[in-house]
Protein backbone atom coordinates (compact mmCIF):
# COMPACT_ATOMS: atom_id res chain seq x y z
CA UNK A 1 0.00 0.00 0.00
CA UNK A 2 1.39 2.87 -1.20
CA UNK A 3 1.37 6.57 0.87
CA UNK A 4 -1.38 7.88 -1.15
CA UNK A 5 -3.46 4.51 -0.42
CA UNK A 6 -2.90 4.38 2.84
CA UNK A 7 -4.50 8.02 3.21
CA UNK A 8 -7.50 7.36 2.00
CA UNK A 9 -8.10 4.37 3.66
CA UNK A 10 -7.58 6.44 7.18
CA UNK A 11 -10.04 8.98 5.52
CA UNK A 12 -12.64 6.03 5.22
CA UNK A 13 -11.67 4.79 8.38
CA UNK A 14 -12.32 8.31 10.10
CA UNK A 15 -15.91 8.28 8.64
CA UNK A 16 -16.85 4.58 9.63
CA UNK A 17 -15.40 5.25 13.28
CA UNK A 18 -17.25 8.22 13.11
CA UNK A 19 -20.38 6.47 11.93
CA UNK A 20 -20.52 3.59 14.37
CA UNK A 21 -19.11 6.33 17.41
CA UNK A 22 -22.97 7.62 16.28
CA UNK A 23 -24.85 4.73 15.68
CA UNK A 24 -23.84 3.85 19.65
CA UNK A 25 -24.64 6.79 20.86
CA UNK A 26 -28.19 7.05 19.59
CA UNK A 27 -28.36 2.86 20.83
CA UNK A 28 -27.52 4.44 24.57
CA UNK A 29 -30.15 7.52 24.09
CA UNK A 30 -32.41 4.85 23.24
CA UNK A 31 -32.27 2.72 25.90
CA UNK A 32 -32.48 6.30 27.81
CA UNK A 33 -35.96 7.26 26.77
CA UNK A 34 -37.23 3.14 26.82
CA UNK A 35 -35.73 2.70 30.48
CA UNK A 36 -35.86 5.85 32.02
CA UNK A 37 -38.72 8.11 29.85
CA UNK A 38 -41.12 4.95 29.13
CA UNK A 39 -40.66 6.16 25.73
CA UNK A 40 -40.59 2.34 24.23
CA UNK A 41 -43.40 2.23 21.78
CA UNK A 42 -41.57 0.10 19.31
CA UNK A 43 -40.83 -2.49 21.65
CA UNK A 44 -44.73 -2.67 22.80
CA UNK A 45 -47.01 -6.06 21.35
CA UNK A 46 -49.49 -5.26 18.20
CA UNK A 47 -52.21 -3.13 20.06
CA UNK A 48 -50.91 -2.63 23.57
CA UNK A 49 -51.88 1.05 24.92
CA UNK A 50 -49.16 3.37 25.55
CA UNK A 51 -49.50 5.03 29.25
CA UNK A 52 -50.46 8.65 28.85
CA UNK A 53 -46.98 9.07 30.94
CA UNK A 54 -44.76 8.35 28.10
CA UNK A 55 -42.20 10.78 27.09
CA UNK A 56 -44.34 12.18 23.62
CA UNK A 57 -40.60 12.17 22.27
CA UNK A 58 -38.05 10.39 22.39
CA UNK A 59 -35.60 13.08 24.11
CA UNK A 60 -32.82 10.60 25.01
CA UNK A 61 -31.95 9.22 21.47
CA UNK A 62 -31.99 13.11 19.98
CA UNK A 63 -29.96 13.86 22.60
CA UNK A 64 -27.52 11.21 22.18
CA UNK A 65 -27.29 12.18 18.67
CA UNK A 66 -26.87 16.03 19.25
CA UNK A 67 -23.99 15.04 21.61
CA UNK A 68 -22.41 12.47 19.17
CA UNK A 69 -22.70 14.87 15.77
CA UNK A 70 -21.01 17.79 18.16
CA UNK A 71 -18.52 15.64 19.77
CA UNK A 72 -17.56 14.84 16.20
CA UNK A 73 -17.42 17.76 15.03
CA UNK A 74 -15.53 19.57 17.84
CA UNK A 75 -13.03 16.32 17.64
CA UNK A 76 -11.76 16.97 14.04
CA UNK A 77 -11.97 21.05 14.86
CA UNK A 78 -10.35 21.52 18.54
CA UNK A 79 -9.23 17.69 19.71
CA UNK A 80 -5.73 18.13 18.58
CA UNK A 81 -6.02 21.47 21.15
CA UNK A 82 -7.80 19.47 24.03
CA UNK A 83 -5.15 16.53 23.66
CA UNK A 84 -2.08 19.07 23.87
CA UNK A 85 -3.77 21.06 27.47
CA UNK A 86 -4.41 17.62 29.10
CA UNK A 87 -0.62 16.62 29.08
CA UNK A 88 -0.11 20.62 30.10
CA UNK A 89 2.42 20.98 26.72
CA UNK A 90 4.07 24.36 26.19
CA UNK A 91 5.15 25.16 22.07
CA UNK A 92 8.58 25.48 21.02
CA UNK A 93 9.37 28.94 18.99
CA UNK A 94 11.94 29.03 16.69
CA UNK A 95 13.90 31.77 18.77
CA UNK A 96 14.18 29.03 21.63
CA UNK A 97 17.98 29.32 23.17
CA UNK A 98 17.05 26.00 25.12
CA UNK A 99 19.81 23.59 23.19
CA UNK A 100 18.02 20.78 23.94
CA UNK A 101 14.72 22.61 22.16
CA UNK A 102 16.94 23.86 19.70
CA UNK A 103 17.61 20.39 18.38
CA UNK A 104 14.59 18.96 18.56
CA UNK A 105 13.62 22.10 16.47
CA UNK A 106 16.16 21.08 13.67
CA UNK A 107 15.09 17.77 13.64
CA UNK A 108 11.17 18.45 12.92
CA UNK A 109 12.48 20.59 10.40
CA UNK A 110 15.21 18.11 8.70
CA UNK A 111 12.22 15.21 9.09
CA UNK A 112 9.45 18.16 7.38
CA UNK A 113 11.99 18.13 4.48
CA UNK A 114 12.66 14.58 4.22
CA UNK A 115 8.62 14.03 4.10
CA UNK A 116 7.22 16.92 2.41
CA UNK A 117 4.97 18.01 4.77
CA UNK A 118 4.40 21.24 6.12
CA UNK A 119 6.20 22.54 9.37
CA UNK A 120 4.04 21.01 12.60
CA UNK A 121 4.05 22.53 15.39
CA UNK A 122 6.27 21.21 18.28
CA UNK A 123 5.11 20.87 21.92
CA UNK A 124 7.13 20.16 25.00
CA UNK A 125 5.59 18.11 27.89
CA UNK A 126 6.90 18.46 31.29
CA UNK A 127 7.29 14.89 32.03
CA UNK A 128 10.40 13.20 33.46
CA UNK A 129 9.61 9.86 31.00
CA UNK A 130 10.40 9.66 27.67
CA UNK A 131 7.32 9.51 25.35
CA UNK A 132 5.89 11.04 22.19
CA UNK A 133 3.00 11.81 20.37
CA UNK A 134 1.29 13.39 17.05
CA UNK A 135 -1.73 14.90 16.88
CA UNK A 136 -3.88 16.70 14.93
CA UNK A 137 -6.48 16.55 11.55
CA UNK A 138 -4.43 17.05 8.52
CA UNK A 139 -0.77 17.66 7.87
CA UNK A 140 -1.53 21.46 7.82
CA UNK A 141 -3.07 21.72 11.58
CA UNK A 142 -0.36 19.02 13.15
CA UNK A 143 1.38 18.81 15.80
CA UNK A 144 4.32 17.08 17.86
CA UNK A 145 4.73 16.82 21.14
CA UNK A 146 7.69 14.93 23.22
CA UNK A 147 8.56 14.55 26.96
CA UNK A 148 11.26 16.30 28.51
CA UNK A 149 12.54 12.90 29.39
CA UNK A 150 12.48 12.12 25.99
CA UNK A 151 15.28 14.68 25.17
CA UNK A 152 17.46 14.47 28.05
CA UNK A 153 17.70 10.66 27.71
CA UNK A 154 17.63 10.05 23.69
CA UNK A 155 20.74 11.08 21.62
CA UNK A 156 20.63 13.16 18.06
CA UNK A 157 20.21 9.93 15.87
CA UNK A 158 17.55 8.28 18.44
CA UNK A 159 15.80 11.60 19.02
CA UNK A 160 15.51 11.95 15.07
CA UNK A 161 13.94 8.47 14.85
CA UNK A 162 10.88 9.27 17.64
CA UNK A 163 10.35 12.60 15.63
CA UNK A 164 10.46 10.62 12.05
CA UNK A 165 7.73 7.99 13.31
CA UNK A 166 5.86 10.51 14.36
CA UNK A 167 6.13 12.63 11.47
CA UNK A 168 5.27 9.38 10.01
CA UNK A 169 1.73 9.27 12.02
CA UNK A 170 0.75 13.33 10.19
CA UNK A 171 2.20 11.88 6.68
CA UNK A 172 -0.59 8.74 7.05
CA UNK A 173 -2.91 10.64 8.47
CA UNK A 174 -2.98 8.76 10.98
CA UNK A 175 -3.04 11.28 13.26
CA UNK A 176 -7.15 12.04 11.86
CA UNK A 177 -8.20 8.89 12.93
CA UNK A 178 -6.48 8.77 16.39
CA UNK A 179 -7.81 12.52 17.46
CA UNK A 180 -10.79 11.72 16.23
CA UNK A 181 -11.55 8.37 17.86
CA UNK A 182 -9.81 10.00 21.44
CA UNK A 183 -13.05 12.89 21.16
CA UNK A 184 -15.87 10.65 20.49
CA UNK A 185 -14.26 7.72 23.30
CA UNK A 186 -14.75 10.80 25.54
CA UNK A 187 -18.42 11.14 25.08
CA UNK A 188 -18.80 7.85 24.98
CA UNK A 189 -17.92 7.81 28.70
CA UNK A 190 -19.99 11.00 29.49
CA UNK A 191 -22.82 9.62 28.25
CA UNK A 192 -22.58 6.20 29.62
CA UNK A 193 -22.00 8.28 32.81
CA UNK A 194 -25.34 10.31 32.67
CA UNK A 195 -27.25 6.71 31.88
CA UNK A 196 -25.46 5.08 35.06
CA UNK A 197 -26.40 7.98 37.05
CA UNK A 198 -30.09 7.51 35.57
CA UNK A 199 -30.31 3.94 36.20
CA UNK A 200 -29.16 4.55 39.74
CA UNK A 201 -31.23 7.64 40.80
CA UNK A 202 -34.17 7.50 38.61
CA UNK A 203 -34.74 3.87 36.99
CA UNK A 204 -36.54 1.83 39.57
CA UNK A 205 -39.95 2.31 40.28
CA UNK A 206 -40.51 4.73 37.79
CA UNK A 207 -42.67 4.68 34.88
CA UNK A 208 -39.54 3.34 32.94
CA UNK A 209 -39.33 0.24 35.15
CA UNK A 210 -42.98 -0.35 34.38
CA UNK A 211 -42.57 -0.08 30.68
CA UNK A 212 -39.38 -2.87 30.55
CA UNK A 213 -42.24 -5.25 32.03
CA UNK A 214 -45.27 -3.72 29.55
CA UNK A 215 -42.52 -4.61 27.00
CA UNK A 216 -42.54 -8.23 27.87
CA UNK A 217 -39.60 -10.72 26.29
CA UNK A 218 -38.36 -7.81 23.73
CA UNK A 219 -38.08 -5.28 26.14
CA UNK A 220 -36.84 -7.18 28.74
CA UNK A 221 -33.83 -8.41 26.27
CA UNK A 222 -33.46 -4.74 25.18
CA UNK A 223 -33.35 -3.82 28.64
CA UNK A 224 -30.23 -6.11 29.65
CA UNK A 225 -28.45 -5.61 26.09
CA UNK A 226 -28.99 -1.74 26.72
CA UNK A 227 -27.05 -2.21 30.74
CA UNK A 228 -24.48 -4.07 29.52
CA UNK A 229 -24.09 -2.12 26.81
CA UNK A 230 -23.76 0.99 29.49
CA UNK A 231 -21.28 -0.81 32.19
CA UNK A 232 -19.14 -1.92 28.87
CA UNK A 233 -19.38 1.38 27.03
CA UNK A 234 -15.90 2.75 28.16
CA UNK A 235 -14.39 -0.21 27.61
CA UNK A 236 -15.24 -0.66 24.22
CA UNK A 237 -14.52 2.75 23.18
CA UNK A 238 -11.03 2.43 24.56
CA UNK A 239 -11.12 -1.26 22.67
CA UNK A 240 -11.80 0.86 19.54
CA UNK A 241 -9.12 2.86 19.99
CA UNK A 242 -6.44 0.45 20.83
CA UNK A 243 -6.90 -1.92 18.10
CA UNK A 244 -6.57 1.30 15.63
CA UNK A 245 -3.42 2.70 17.50
CA UNK A 246 -1.77 -1.44 17.02
CA UNK A 247 -2.23 -1.36 13.48
CA UNK A 248 -0.27 1.91 12.84
CA UNK A 249 2.66 1.83 14.58
CA UNK A 250 4.54 -1.11 12.89
CA UNK A 251 3.43 1.19 9.48
CA UNK A 252 5.21 4.48 11.30
CA UNK A 253 7.91 2.92 12.44
CA UNK A 254 8.74 1.60 8.86
CA UNK A 255 7.89 4.68 7.57
CA UNK A 256 10.07 6.93 9.77
CA UNK A 257 12.87 4.57 9.42
CA UNK A 258 12.33 5.44 5.38
CA UNK A 259 12.51 8.90 6.11
CA UNK A 260 15.79 8.75 8.21
CA UNK A 261 17.41 6.10 6.53
CA UNK A 262 18.38 4.67 10.03
CA UNK A 263 15.89 1.90 11.02
CA UNK A 264 18.94 1.62 14.10
CA UNK A 265 18.27 4.80 15.57
CA UNK A 266 14.36 4.13 16.01
CA UNK A 267 15.31 0.72 17.55
CA UNK A 268 17.79 2.45 19.96
CA UNK A 269 15.27 4.87 20.76
CA UNK A 270 12.29 2.49 21.55
CA UNK A 271 15.13 0.67 23.96
CA UNK A 272 15.97 3.47 25.77
CA UNK A 273 11.81 4.39 26.18
CA UNK A 274 10.87 0.16 26.59
CA UNK A 275 13.25 0.45 29.86
CA UNK A 276 12.63 3.69 31.28
CA UNK A 277 10.60 2.11 34.81
CA UNK A 278 8.29 5.19 35.49
CA UNK A 279 4.74 5.86 33.26
CA UNK A 280 4.31 8.96 31.46
CA UNK A 281 2.09 10.52 34.15
CA UNK A 282 0.86 13.64 32.25
CA UNK A 283 -0.68 11.24 29.69
CA UNK A 284 -3.77 9.79 30.45
CA UNK A 285 -5.77 6.83 29.62
CA UNK A 286 -7.51 8.85 26.91
CA UNK A 287 -5.13 9.85 24.95
CA UNK A 288 -2.60 6.14 25.48
CA UNK A 289 -2.87 5.06 22.13
CA UNK A 290 -1.35 8.21 20.67
CA UNK A 291 1.69 7.86 22.38
CA UNK A 292 5.00 6.28 20.39
CA UNK A 293 5.13 3.92 23.48
CA UNK A 294 2.40 2.82 26.53
CA UNK A 295 2.27 5.69 28.58
CA UNK A 296 0.71 3.90 31.57
CA UNK A 297 3.54 0.88 31.38
CA UNK A 298 0.63 -2.11 31.22
CA UNK A 299 2.26 -5.57 31.02
CA UNK A 300 -0.52 -6.56 28.45
CA UNK A 301 1.71 -4.68 25.87
CA UNK A 302 3.84 -7.70 26.03
CA UNK A 303 1.65 -10.23 24.95
CA UNK A 304 1.54 -12.07 21.63
CA UNK A 305 -2.16 -13.84 22.05
CA UNK A 306 -5.47 -12.79 21.85
CA UNK A 307 -5.77 -10.80 24.96
CA UNK A 308 -2.90 -9.13 23.93
CA UNK A 309 -4.17 -8.07 20.67
CA UNK A 310 -7.96 -7.42 22.33
CA UNK A 311 -6.36 -4.74 25.67
CA UNK A 312 -2.66 -3.62 24.17
CA UNK A 313 -2.54 -0.14 22.84
CA UNK A 314 0.48 -1.18 21.33
CA UNK A 315 2.38 -3.70 19.52
CA UNK A 316 5.00 -5.82 21.53
CA UNK A 317 8.30 -3.25 21.94
CA UNK A 318 10.21 -6.08 21.51
CA UNK A 319 8.49 -7.21 17.98
CA UNK A 320 9.21 -3.33 16.60
CA UNK A 321 12.89 -3.58 17.87
CA UNK A 322 13.00 -6.70 15.78
CA UNK A 323 11.54 -5.74 13.04
CA UNK A 324 13.74 -2.56 12.46
CA UNK A 325 16.97 -4.11 13.72
CA UNK A 326 16.48 -6.68 10.67
CA UNK A 327 16.01 -3.12 8.08
CA UNK A 328 19.89 -2.06 9.28
CA UNK A 329 20.41 -5.68 8.60
CA UNK A 330 21.57 -6.37 12.28
CA UNK A 331 19.63 -9.39 13.04
CA UNK A 332 17.34 -9.69 16.32
CA UNK A 333 19.87 -9.53 19.19
CA UNK A 334 16.70 -7.87 21.02
CA UNK A 335 14.93 -10.43 23.49
CA UNK A 336 12.28 -9.25 25.72
CA UNK A 337 12.67 -6.39 27.58
CA UNK A 338 12.31 -5.78 31.26
CA UNK A 339 8.53 -3.62 30.59
CA UNK A 340 8.26 -0.09 31.91
CA UNK A 341 6.26 -0.62 34.73
CA UNK A 342 5.94 0.00 38.51
CA UNK A 343 4.32 -3.42 39.49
Amino acid sequence: MNIYEQQAANRRTTKLVIALFILFYIFLGLGFDFFYLGYGGFLQPAGADVPDEASPLPFGSILALVVASGQAWWGMRFGDRAVLASVGARPVSSSTTDLQERQLFNIVDEMRIASGLPFPKVYIIPDADPNAFATGMDPKRASIAVTKGLLEKLNREELQGVVAHEMSHVRNLDIQVMTTIAALAGGVVLLSDWAMRAMRYGGSGSSGGKRSKDGGGLGAVFLVIWIITVVLAPILAQLLAMAVSRQREYLADATGAELTRNPAGLASALKKIELAVAPTKAIKRGTAHLCIADPLGRRMDLREDFWGDLFATHPPMHLRISKLNQMAYQGDPAPQPEHRTLG
